[in-house]
C-alpha cells in the first residue's frame, strides 16, 4: 500500500491534446470577462429560484375556501391534512385534471372524518406533506420527524406475492389497480417540483443592455393511467415500482431509523437557502440533466431509507461548495446523455472529457497542495463510485482506472483518520463518517475484483468481532448487513492467500470456518418475503433483509469457488443458485427497481450458472426489464462479462467432450476474473 497518493499526472499524458487545449482556452476565456471596464462584455448565467407573490394556496383556490397563506402550510391545509401548494400546480392548467384534483380532495377529507370516527383508540399522527417551495428541496425540507421515524415493521399480508418477474415470453396482460393510486396527504411526501431560472445579460462598458430569461421546470409528478387502462405485464411492473417510489415515504410501518447515522462532512443544512450554481449555459443543461436524470439512481438503498437525504444532504451541498466534484457530476451527465440522449448537446466526447480532465487536474493541484482532504476524498470517491450507474465499458475515452483513484483516496482516508474513527474500542461518538462508508463498501468488493486482501480488511475484523461498535453503515448506504460484508471482505482475504500458496488442506479449514460464520447471520432469518407493508408501500427494512439474503448466497458461491476441483455442476453451487434465483424474485426488478444495486451478486450467480438453467432464463429476463439502462453502468459492464463467461465455458465443455451438450457432464469452471484479464478489461462491478 503506497504511502503517498499515486501520480495522476503521469495516468493522464496520454490525453488527447485537444483535451489539454481545451483546460488552456477555458483558462484564458475567463480572463477578458473581467475586464467590464475595457469595452468588453460579459454574461451572466444564474441559477435562481423564485417565490409568486400569493394570493392563497391553489388548494384553497380549488376549493373556492379562504386561505391565511401560512408557512410552509396554511391552516386549512394543515388541519385537513392536504397538499399545500402555493407555486402553480401542473393539475391547475387542465380542467379535467383539476376536477379530478377536486375529487381526490374530497375523497381524502371524507377518509379523514371516517378515520376520525373510527379510530378512538389508536390515535395516527400523520404529518402533512412539506410546502412545494421553488428552491430544491434541502434537509430543512425534509426535516419533520414523523416522516423519518417509523414504527414496528408490518409484514406484507399478500400469500402469493407480488411476481416482478415478467414471463419470459412476455404473455398475458394486468390491468392497473386504481384503487392503489397514491393519497398524497396520508401517504408522505408528494413529488416535487423545481423552477430553474437561467438569466443571460450582456454588458457594454458596464452598461446593461440586452437580457434573456429562460425558466425549466424540474418535476417529479407523475400521473397515472386513467382508471381501466390495460397494460403489458412487464409496464405494469415499472409501473408498480414507480409507484412504490412516490409512496414509500409513507410507510408509517417500518423500524426507527437514525437520520443522523452519517455525516456527509458539509456541516448544518438546516436552512432553507436555495440551491444556487452559476454555470455556462452548455454545462447548466449538464447540471440539470445530473439533477433530473443520474441524481435518483445514484443511491437508491438510502433514498428508499430516508428520502430526500441523498440530493438535500450530500448531492446539493457538495455541488455548492466542491467545485472538483461539480466537474466531476457534469462529466457523469455528459457520459449519461452519451447513452441515453435526451438533449442537444453537440460535441459530447468533448464535454466529458474536458470535465474528466478539469477534474483529474484539479485533484493533482490539491494533493500537491496537501489540502481540503474532505473535498478530494469526496470528488475522488465520486470519480469511482459515479462511474458503477453511467457510460458503456466500450466508449473509447481515456479514463484512469478506478484502482489508481482509489489508492488516492485511501491515502487521503489515512490521513483524516477516519478508520481510527469508526474503530474505538469504547464505542462511536457521533455520526459515521459518509465517506468512511463508502470507501468501505468499494474497498470490500473492489478486493474481490482483484482477488486482493481490503485495504482496511483489519478495521472490518475488529467491527465483526465488536460487540458495541459493529455497524459501519453499509446495510444503510447499500442495503447488504454490516456483518455479511465483513465476511466477504475475510472471504477476499482467503482468495488472495489462496493465490499466494496457500496449502489446499488449510485453505479447505479455513473455507469450513468462513462458511459457519455465514450461518451464524441468518439466525432469526425467516426468509424472503415481498418487501411491502399492508399498505402497499416499500419496506426498507424487508428490502434490506431480502438484498442480504442474496449478498449472502453469493459470498457462499465465491467461497466454493475457492475449494480447489470446483465445478459449477457440483451439488452445492447448483443448490445455491436455485436459493438464490428464489430471493431475488423478492427484489424489484426494471428501471426502478434494485437490481443495479445487486451487480456483485448477479456477476457471482450467473457466472457460475449452467447452460439451459432456469437461472439463465431468469437473469435475460431482468436484463429485458432494464431496457436501455442494462447495459450501463458496472450493471452493463457486468451482463458483458457474464455472457462472455458462458461463451467460454461452452467452448470449453464442446473441447472436452465433443459432440456432447449433455448438462449432467462436469461444467469447467471458467473463472470471471481470467475472463476479465484475458480481455483487458478492468471492471469495478459493484
Amino acid at each position: 500500500m503506497p504511502s503517498s497518493p499515486p501520480d495522476y499526472h503521469n495516468c493522464s499524458k496520454g490525453a488527447p491534446e485537444a483535451v489539454a487545449k481545451m483546460a488552456v482556452a477555458q483558462s484564458t476565456k475567463a480572463k477578458p470577462a473581467s475586464k467590464a471596464n475595457n469595452g468588453g462584455t460579459k454574461s451572466k448565467a444564474k441559477t435562481q429560484m423564485h417565490r409568486r407573490s400569493r394570493t392563497g394556496c391553489y388548494t384553497c383556490r380549488l376549493r373556492r375556501k379562504k386561505c391565511d397563506e401560512g408557512t410552509p402550510l396554511c391552516t386549512a391545509c394543515k388541519h385537513l391534512g392536504l397538499q399545500c401548494e402555493y407555486k402553480r400546480p401542473m393539475w391547475w392548467s387542465n380542467n379535467d385534471a383539476r376536477r379530478k384534483q377536486k375529487e381526490d380532495i374530497k375523497s381524502i377529507i371524507k377518509r379523514k372524518k371516517l378515520a376520525e370516527k373510527t379510530s378512538n383508540s389508536i390515535q395516527t399522527s400523520v404529518s402533512p406533506p412539506p410546502g412545494l417551495s421553488h428552491s430544491v428541496p434541502t434537509s430543512a425540507t425534509y426535516s419533520d420527524p414523523m416522516d423519518r421515524t417509523r414504527s414496528a415493521s408490518i409484514d406484507s399480508h399478500y400469500s402469493g406475492g407480488f411476481n416482478f418477474n415478467s414471463p419470459p415470453n412476455g404473455t398475458e396482460f394486468a390491468v392497473y389497480n386504481t384503487q392503489i393510486h397514491p393519497d398524497y396527504a396520508f401517504n408522505g411526501y408528494s413529488p416535487y417540483e423545481v423552477d430553474v431560472k437561467t438569466e443571460r445579460q450582456m454588458f457594454v462598458n458596464d452598461v446593461p443592455t440586452l437580457r434573456e430569461s429562460h425558466v425549466a421546470t424540474f418535476s417529479t409528478y407523475q400521473t397515472p393511467p386513467p382508471p381501466g387502462t390495460v397494460l403489458p405485464t412487464g409496464q405494469f411492473e415499472n409501473g408498480w415500482t414507480e409507484h412504490i417510489r412516490h409512496e414509500r415515504r409513507g410507510s408509517l410501518a417500518e423500524e426507527a431509523l437514525n437520520v443522523n447515522f452519517f455525516d456527509f462532512a458539509h456541516g448544518s443544512h438546516n436552512n432553507s437557502k436555495p440551491f444556487r450554481v452559476e454555470l455556462e449555459e452548455t454545462d447548466q443543461l449538464l447540471l440539470d440533466h445530473f439533477i433530473l436524470q443520474v441524481l435518483p439512481i445514484i443511491f437508491p438503498i438510502l433514498e428508499s431509507n430516508q428520502h430526500g437525504s441523498v440530493a438535500s444532504d450530500l448531492i446539493f451541498p457538495a455541488l455548492q461548495s466542491n467545485g472538483v466534484y461539480l466537474n466531476c457530476c457534469l462529466s457523469i451527465a455528459a457520459q449519461h446523455i452519451k447513452t441515453h440522449g435526451g438533449l442537444p448537446v453537440e460535441d459530447i466526447d468533448d464535454a466529458i472529457m474536458k470535465h474528466r480532465y478539469a477534474t483529474i487536474f484539479s485533484l493533482c493541484e490539491s494533493l500537491k497542495r496537501d489540502e481540503n482532504h474532505q473535498q478530494i476524498l469526496e470528488a475522488t470517491l465520486g470519480l469511482i463510485f459515479f462511474q458503477c450507474i453511467v457510460g458503456r465499458f466500450d466508449d473509447g475515452l481515456l479514463d484512469i482506472p478506478w484502482h489508481q483513484h482509489f489508492q488516492a483516496a485511501i491515502s487521503l482516508v489515512q490521513k483524516l483518520e477516519l478508520p481510527a474513527l469508526v474503530s474505538d474500542p469504547a464505542g462511536q461518538v457521533g455520526p459515521t463518517p459518509f465517506n468512511m462508508t463508502l470507501t468501505g463498501w468499494i474497498d470490500i468488493l473492489g478486493a474481490t475484483m482483484q482477488g486482493i486482501s481490503p485495504t482496511f480488511a483489519h478495521t472490518y475484523r475488529e467491527k465483526h468481532l465488536s460487540p458495541v461498535n459493529s455497524q459501519l453503515g453499509l446495510r444503510e448506504l447499500m442495503g447488504c448487513e454490516d456483518r455479511v460484508m465483513y465476511l466477504i471482505s475475510e472471504i477476499a482475504c482467503l482468495d488472495s492467500l489462496k493465490k499466494d500458496g496457500m496449502d489446499d488442506y488449510t485453505l479447505c479449514q479455513h473455507v469450513s470456518a468462513l462458511g459457519e460464520q455465514l450461518t451464524l447471520t441468518e439466525v432469526g432469518d425467516t426468509g424472503p418475503k415481498m418487501p411491502f407493508s399492508s399498505s402497499n408501500t416499500l419496506s426498507p427494512k424487508q428490502l434490506c433483509r431480502n438484498i442480504t439474503s442474496a449478498f449472502r448466497i453469493a459470498a457462499r458461491i465465491y467461497l466454493c469457488s475457492l475449494i480447489p476441483g470446483f465445478s459449477p455442476s457440483q451439488p452445492s453451487p447448483c443448490a445455491l443458485i436455485d436459493k438464490l434465483h428464489h430471493v431475488l424474485q423478492f427484489i424489484p426488478a426494471g428501471p426502478l427497481g434494485y437490481d443495479r444495486s445487486l451487480v456483485w451478486v448477479y456477476l457471482f450467480g450467473a457466472s457460475v450458472s449452467l447452460p439451459g438453467s432456469s437461472f439463465r432464463v431468469f437473469f435475460e429476463d431482468r436484463v429485458s426489464q432494464l431496457g436501455a439502462d442494462a447495459m450501463c453502468g458496472a450493471f452493463g459492464r457486468m451482463v458483458t462479462l457474464v455472457r462472455e463467461v458462458w461463451v467460454q465455458g461452452e467452448n470449453l465443455a464442446q473441447v472436452a467432450t465433443p459432440g456432447s451438450c449433455s448438462s449432467e457432464i462436469m461444467q469447467p469452471f471458467v473463472n470471471w476474473r481470467d475472463v476479465m484479464q484475458s480481455k483487458g478489461w478492468d471492471f469495478l462491478l459493484i
